[in-house]
């Protein structure tokens, strides 16, 4: 294996990796606040639920780097 397609494979998990992180990180404070939102206010719960899924472009967001990596290189 060439050492230019080890690193890029390494770099399309480092991108996946920090979506990943990053949505974790950013979720736990959301998923905080919106449950105490939905304690006070029952019917906002639809915003929660938007908020709370917002970060999710994040994870997607690296996903795509990762693919576009890995089709520039020739892994895939």
């Amino acid at each position: 294996m060439d050492i230019g397609i080890a690193l890029s494979a390494i770099g399309a998990g480092i991108a996946i990796a920090g979506g990943a992180v990053g949505t974790g990180i950013a979720q736990s404070s959301i998923g905080a606040a919106g449950l105490g939102l939905i304690s006070e206010k029952p019917n906002q719960l639809g915003i929660a639920l938007l908020f709370l899924v917002l970060p999710e472009t994040l994870v997607i967001f690296g996903f795509v780097i990762a693919i576009l990596i890995m089709l520039a290189t020739g892994i895939i």
